[in-house]
């Protein structure tokens, strides 16, 4: 069962008057200001002798360059290992110190970290923290938990959804894709985290080649649930002429099927989905990867342009399933629909951002759907741009050059995702989406961690040493997508991490090959794309430069077990 205690400290306000000092209790509208801090404790996987949680600390007092939490608990529990943070435990009594790279703590600003650990008995969250001594041990019963809408999950709309469905809850561990990742040489480490179920084909709804079908997952996220909440999240992706500028992930309806896509896939997921058994699971529906973002980019004469791609956004079919999903899905009450956004490192770009939220709210109001359809974005799907580049910004300059005139940023207006999301929620609401959207960013794979992870900035010689000598995504090229060598896992699925993201996740599943490095037959539609070969030497869209794949890959969506362990080797925040 998932449980969550936010608490606030109210301190007592010294208030200095003209003839001498006055003691006073904060009033209702100044009580704000004087809480010093909040900590959000959030369990967010509970096993019955073991469970993860997610922690949050926000500091309203004075900025910090270092902090220390602490706590106790009640009960038997033991902090084994976690990440964003460095721990240690005495008896019941922990303590929680900053990273070298989370020290720093504005006014008003927030930092989160995890862990796992074990118990026996009972789990009970917290009831008193201090920060650097400062009590914040004062229940609310409530709080900011810095997502996408007002309070993190705690208001609901009149459909019943709440507004972050990712807060309070635990997030279905794919048994299918858990044993892959444990039967792999240290794999334990992180088969018990939650990843995405991919539906991209009709034959997954039923179960492909003797897999767990649809109603198998959501049967055994109801097991997985308890008492508690749990979130179960899909990846919906099987429009008509899928991906039209990468044929590793082709899909296997023609560019003209747009009719069956509706009668055979989005109506009997549907169809599952509304299933009065599974009215008590909040079901995040994160809608056809890399199909929008593909009309903005890849057509109309631009360099990037595909005959493909020019030829689905002449028909209209990528607009018109995606509306006829989100309407189909969106009418379901537990149901949160998330559509892709693509990534910095594709749509950052000014004539890219806006056009991209223009075409979504096209989408969204299409085939019978409304923007209330959808719940929120999610951005970096299946790939690797960096979280944070805690390196650099894209206001600082170098010799007077900008680091956006850098080979690497080329006039980018982001440099990581987590700043792309966060404006890519802002523009969205600009052009008519609903302001309590939230963001989900996909760390499955954006950890870039090891040996070649740099320490600091770049040499200021010029912008671009000050830039390939400290940008945390190691890729020779950002437009570069298929199975990255020297990859790694990123941050763990966690709620509500910063404002306007209703979560990290894993909705790719780290260990599932992006596509082929050579052609393989297949049954499954999916051909072969030269940037998932090693030795290819590029195309425009990755500015003609080596393709950066690791060799020996078999096909999209299948296991690739010497990536995995790569991943594993290289993941930021490391594994213990």
């Amino acid at each position: 069962m998932s449980r969550t205690r936010t608490a606030l400290f109210a301190a007592l306000a010294l208030i200095a008057g003209g003839t001498g000092t006055a003691l006073m209790a904060p009033t209702a509208g100044a009580a704000t200001a004087a809480v010093p801090c909040s900590v959000d404790y959030q369990i967010q996987n509970d096993w019955g002798s073991g469970f993860t949680a997610n922690v949050t600390v926000k500091n309203n007092g004075a900025a910090k360059t270092s902090w220390s939490l602490k706590w106790s608990y009640a009960g038997s529990q033991k902090v084994a290992s976690g990440w964003n943070a460095k721990f240690s435990q005495s008896g019941n009594a922990v303590t929680v110190t900053n990273e070298s790279y989370n020290g720093s703590l504005g006014t008003g600003a927030s930092t989160s970290f995890g862990f796992q650990g074990s118990y026996s008995g009972s789990n009970a969250v917290p009831s008193s923290f201090t920060l650097d001594g400062v009590t914040c041990n004062v229940d609310s019963g409530g709080g900011d938990d810095g997502g996408g809408g007002d309070d993190g999950g705690g208001t609901t709309d009149p459909s019943g959804r709440v507004d972050n469905p990712y807060a309070g809850a635990k997030v279905y561990v794919n048994p299918e894709w858990s044993a892959l990742a444990a039967a792999e040489p240290g794999g334990d480490r992180v088969s018990d985290e939650p990843t995405g179920v991919w539906l991209d084909r009709i034959a997954a709804i039923e179960g492909a080649n003797g897999g767990m079908g649809l109603r198998d997952h959501l049967d055994a996220a109801l097991e997985q649930k308890g008492s508690g909440e749990e979130v179960v999240q899909l990846v919906v992706y099987d429009l008509p002429g899928r991906d039209c500028s990468a044929l590793a992930s082709n899909g296997e309806l023609g560019p003209d099927d747009i009719d069956k896509y509706k009668s055979d896939f989005i109506d009997p997921i549907a169809d599952i989905l509304s299933d009065s058994k599974y009215a008590s699971l909040r079901i995040v529906a994160t809608i056809e990867i890399d199909s929008l973002p593909n009309l903005v980019t890849n057509t109309g004469g631009k360099s990037t342009a595909t005959p493909e791609c020019d030829e689905m956004k002449a028909n209209g079919n990528y607009v018109k399933g995606v509306g006829y999903a989100l309407a189909q899905l969106g009418a379901i009450p537990n149901v949160y629909n998330y559509v892709d956004a693509g990534h910095h490192g594709w749509l950052g770009w000014d004539d890219n951002f806006r056009p991209t939220a223009e075409l979504f709210k096209t989408a969204a109001t299409s085939e019978g759907a409304s923007v209330d359809d959808v719940h929120g974005f999610i951005t970096n799907t299946a790939n690797y741009s960096a979280l944070k580049e805690e390196n650099f910004t894209i206001d600082d300059t170098v010799n007077g050059t900008s680091v956006r005139q850098s080979t690497w940023v080329d006039w980018n207006r982001y440099v990581d995702e987590l700043s792309y999301a966060q404006a890519f929620r802002e523009e969205a609401v600009s052009v008519g989406f609903n302001s309590d959207i939230g963001m989900l960013i996909d760390t499955s794979r954006n950890g870039w961690g090891g040996s070649e992870r740099p320490t600091g900035p770049g040499a200021k010689t010029s912008v671009d040493t000050y830039i390939e000598g400290g940008r945390i995504d190691r890729r020779i090229h950002v437009g570069n997508w298929c199975n990255q060598s020297g990859a790694g896992l990123g941050e763990r699925p966690q709620a509500a991490p910063e404002s306007g993201i209703d979560a990290y996740v894993w909705m790719k599943p780290p260990g599932e090959s992006d596509g082929a490095s050579e052609a393989i037959d297949n049954d499954e539609g999916k051909g072969f794309d030269r940037m998932c070969d090693p030795t290819y030497t590029g195309n425009a869209r990755n500015g003609n430069n080596m393709s950066g794949a690791l060799g020996d890959a078999p096909v999209s969506g299948h296991w690739f077990s010497a990536q995995f362990r790569e991943l594993m080797d290289n993941a930021y925040p490391p594994l213990s």
